[in-house]
């Protein structure tokens, strides 16, 4: 449905290298990167807010340079939902449907069944003033949705939620998007949203595309360095420490290698001995150790429950040549 084709721009401290990116028809994909990388600029250059200094976008396979932006038929939601304050629920989200001279009885429909879509039905009259920070987002989210456009794009549309509400808030998210079937580009710098949400992932450094990958094969593949620092997969050894770890493990012709913390196991068998350095630290939903594996390899390990060893204990390690994998710088 969208082809973006070697995207290049530079302004400031901002650039886009070659950025190429193929979105099918109700798909979700999730721009994620760091502060700076481009993934705004990016979103602004497709919805046509900023110009390429070269390459194109397609939709359906036609370029849309010559196109405005307000005839394109996409929608943009922005992180500070960029609400009126002097428009009541109802009226926020029929404003768009208005710039686009709709007959009322249109806009009212189109209006009604966003706010149903978001659950906000019967906040019509609601001051938006008095809404709290989800309800907002909500808001925001049926203005962008009730247009009906060919393609959503959100840009950190949970930054501004407190961590209680943004895990709430992202769940009804996926659930509306995928109910809706809109062809989605998300950005964001959280790679737990990014996990959550998309259907695939594209990782974002200094401009250019690292990888683009659905999440679970993102995760256990990540392909290149800083994808896999950047989702905090901390094992990444150069050639020669990965030489020195003993046990049969796999060879690549790589300057680094990935050992997936979720691939080691303790294991009173095992070929590689150390001590601990770090214990259960939580991760989200798992924990996870850190052994000193000599001469002076660190290694995190992630365990499904607590141990009960110490800082200092010693222990031995097996490792699944499966989550074992070659990276690119």
């Amino acid at each position: 449905m969208l082809s973006v084709q070697a995207i290049t721009k530079q302004y400031g401290k901002t650039v886009l290298r070659r950025v190429s990116l193929d979105v099918s028809e109700g798909e979700i994909v999730c721009i994620l990167g760091p502060s700076g990388c481009g993934k705004s600029t990016l979103l602004r250059i497709i919805a046509g807010l900023e110009h390429a200094d070269d390459g194109e976008i397609l939709v359906d396979g036609k370029s849309i340079a010559d196109v405005p932006v307000h005839e394109r038929g996409f929608g943009f939601m922005f992180q500070d939902f960029a609400l009126f304050p002097h428009m009541n629920v109802f009226e926020n989200v029929r404003y768009g449907l208005r710039m686009r001279n709709l007959p009322k009885a249109e806009q009212n429909r189109l209006a009604e069944q966003a706010l149903t879509l978001v659950g906000l039905r019967g906040f019509e009259r609601r001051d938006v003033t008095s809404l709290s920070g989800g309800e907002k987002q909500r808001v925001a989210l049926a203005r962008s949705l009730a247009p009906t456009p060919r393609l959503l794009m959100l840009d950190e549309p949970l930054g501004s939620l407190d961590a209680s509400l943004r895990w709430d808030v992202l769940k009804e998210l996926k659930r509306i998007l995928k109910e809706s079937g809109i062809t989605t580009l998300y950005v964001t710098h959280d790679q737990s949203e990014a996990f959550s949400i998309g259907d695939r992932i594209a990782v974002m450094n200094a401009g250019r595309f690292e990888v683009v990958d659905a999440p679970l094969a993102l995760y256990r593949s990540p392909k290149t360095v800083f994808a896999a620092r950047f989702l905090g997969l901390e094992n990444v050894l150069t050639r020669g420490d990965y030489a020195k770890i003993p046990g049969n493990l796999p060879q690549f012709d790589a300057e680094h290698i990935l050992i997936h913390p979720d691939g080691i196991q303790l294991d009173p068998n095992g070929t590689i001995s150390g001590h601990i350095r770090e214990n259960n630290v939580w991760e989200g939903n798992y924990n996870s150790i850190v052994v000193s594996v000599p001469p002076d390899i660190a290694l995190r390990v992630n365990l499904g429950i607590p141990t009960l060893l110490g800082i200092d204990d010693a222990v031995r390690l097996t490792v699944d040549p499966a989550y074992v994998v070659p990276l690119s710088s």
